[in-house]
């Protein structure tokens, strides 16, 4: 897996962490002694040790990210891909024979017996191999988007369930939501700041993503070619509005507080000239209850305008909220909250933290997945909606499950 580009806005937005902060979330959870029996193969004073699923940019930043916070140490690591694989025994320093390949080289991952694992796969991978790890007894840290299509989602609804019941940790990697700026202002709306909630907006602007093209470009038919340019497969991905853009539309239904009852819209692949499967602009209007509107509006392609944001507006004011920007309320009750200058990074920062505090501190609630499953299916009702370019009810997306298959075919085991 790759390191996406999204220009001004985007996960190429991987610049220094903020020190004060970074040194704070290590005192505070860093260094934390892991008590005897708190992590399965562990003993006490020891670290939490860890398997990387998805060697990737992503995947190797993030993991970097892990051993930076220091309670953390990589024994394992997994990609479809050889040389991914093999890269991480000099970044991340894993043994060269703990290091796997193929579609199921996760699973031999799982029998080397990590305390967790780290999933940074292709979307449409995250399902299945979050669900092995919670049924083979480890702690799962997971990138959004959690699955591409209904039973994806409800199958990390249910992972999150059993790992409730089996003391495992579950996490979902949202930048926003570990954010304390963006909690106390949905707090505050959701404590009538603003009054009722009527309507708003959710925008996800930005050029050209991926520049894996080139795969295609060679053959567009090879089944590896078609894994490495994962971000231009809808199958693989979820589209556009599924894997990247739900981070705006996370923040909507967060606010919200509820899931979307139905969704009208429509979309299309008109500003960007490649050989992908996946849309480049999205129109959605969300109805949620109470006749909440939310307009979503995405593109992909094109200069001179990036923007993550949500917009809510009540009769008493407006949350104004950007990923890189500045996030505030508005009104009679006005709140400055402050400037996200590194949320990319900071928030993983804080994910991380999290997750190891989970684990040593035996807090298996597992709060991440609920709003994780909510805000993705979302995303699949606003799809279904587009793809349709009309509408599509929540209760007839549940009812329906479709399933994104992408062909395997040719992809060795």
């Amino acid at each position: 897996m790759k390191t996406d580009k999204i220009g001004s806005i985007g996960r190429e937005r991987t610049g220094n962490l903020n020190r004060r902060d970074f040194l704070a979330g290590a005192t505070a959870a860093g260094f934390t002694i892991i008590k005897p029996g708190l992590v399965r193969g562990t003993q006490s004073n020891s670290k939490v040790s860890l398997g990387l699923i998805g060697c990737g940019g992503r995947g190797v930043w993030i993991a970097k990210l892990f051993l930076q916070h220091g309670g953390y140490t990589f024994v394992s690591a997994a990609d479809y891909f050889e040389d991914r694989a093999r890269a991480t025994t000099e970044s991340l320093q894993v043994p060269r024979e703990k290091c796997f390949s193929g579609l199921s080289g996760y699973k031999k991952l799982l029998d080397s017996k990590p305390d967790a694992i780290v999933v940074e796969s292709p979307p449409y991978f995250h399902p299945e191999q979050a669900v092995a790890g919670i049924d083979a007894g480890v702690h799962v840290y997971c990138a959004k988007p959690i699955g591409v299509d209904v039973p994806g989602c409800l199958a990390i609804e249910e992972a999150g369930r059993k790992a409730t019941e089996k003391k495992r940790c579950l996490l979902i990697d949202f930048q926003t939501r570990a954010n304390e700026v963006y909690r106390e202002a949905v707090r505050r709306v959701q404590a009538g700041d603003i009054g009722p909630v009527v309507s708003g907006e959710a925008v996800y602007y930005c050029g050209p993503t991926w520049d894996s093209n080139k795969f295609l470009a060679a053959d567009s038919n090879n089944a590896e070619n078609r894994l490495r340019a994962w971000g231009l497969d809808r199958f693989l991905s979820g589209d556009v509005i599924t894997e990247q853009n739900i981070h705006a539309l996370d923040v909507a239904v967060w606010i919200v507080g509820q899931h979307p009852l139905k969704a009208n819209g429509t979309c299309g692949k008109k500003g960007r000239d490649d050989l992908g499967t996946c849309n480049d602009h999205f129109s959605v209007l969300f109805t949620f209850p109470n006749d909440v509107l939310v307009n979503f509006t995405s593109k992909q392609y094109g200069t001179g305008y990036d923007d993550i944001g949500c917009r809510m507006f009540g009769p008493k004011g407006t949350i104004d909220t950007h990923y890189f920007g500045i996030v505030q309320i508005v009104g009679q009750k006005s709140y400055k909250g402050g400037r996200m200058l590194n949320l990319y990074t900071d928030g993983a920062v804080r994910n991380i933290a999290d997750f190891h505090t989970g684990i040593t501190g035996q807090d298996y609630s597992n709060p991440t997945v609920a709003p994780s499953v909510r805000s993705n299916l979302t995303t699949i009702l606003g799809r279904a909606a587009a793809y349709k370019k009309g509408e599509v009810t929540w209760d007839e997306m549940m009812r329906t499950k479709e399933k994104l298959e992408p062909s395997l075919a040719g992809l060795k085991a």
